[in-house]
């Protein structure tokens, strides 16, 4: 009589173990992407909001008599709430007052995107929002 094992061998389970263990890298892999892409469209809408608010903010303040336009945006709390969310999401220690500029005729707000360092989001009130290779210097009130 033959006497027979019923189970796996060693090999047979490291083989699967490995199998795994790879799969799994390959997914962890894509979910960080995942999540910096998310975070990348979280700083966009973000900076979206300010436009609106900003415009909130211009008619509330402008008068025929008062003409001040849009100087005082960035220091709006709705304007800071949103710049501020931003730059929290993209992860950088940066402050609203480097990264939103405001003048009696224009204002702009931008942040570092999460997935590239080098890379800005910028919207103004020109009604412009795009990408930018490089960081704004100084109080930019127009996305470059």
């Amino acid at each position: 009589m033959k006497n027979f094992k019923k189970g796996f061998t060693l090999i047979e389970l490291l083989v699967v173990v490995a199998i795994i263990g790879i799969l799994a890298s390959v997914v962890l892999a894509s979910l960080n992407t995942a999540r910096g892409k998310g975070a990348d469209a979280a700083i966009k809408a973000n900076l979206a909001n300010t436009r609106a608010q900003a415009e909130l903010v211009y008619d509330t303040v402008e008068t025929p008599t008062d003409l001040v336009g849009y100087d005082g945006v960035c220091a709006n709390s709705n304007i800071i709430s949103a710049v501020n969310a931003a730059i929290l999401a993209a992860g950088t220690s940066a402050t609203v007052a480097t990264r939103c500029a405001d003048s009696t005729t224009a204002w702009a707000a931008w942040s570092e995107l999460k997935t590239e360092a080098t890379d800005s989001w910028c919207v103004d009130s020109t009604g412009v929002s795009r990408l930018l290779t490089t960081n704004p210097a100084g109080a930019v009130t127009v996305c470059p």
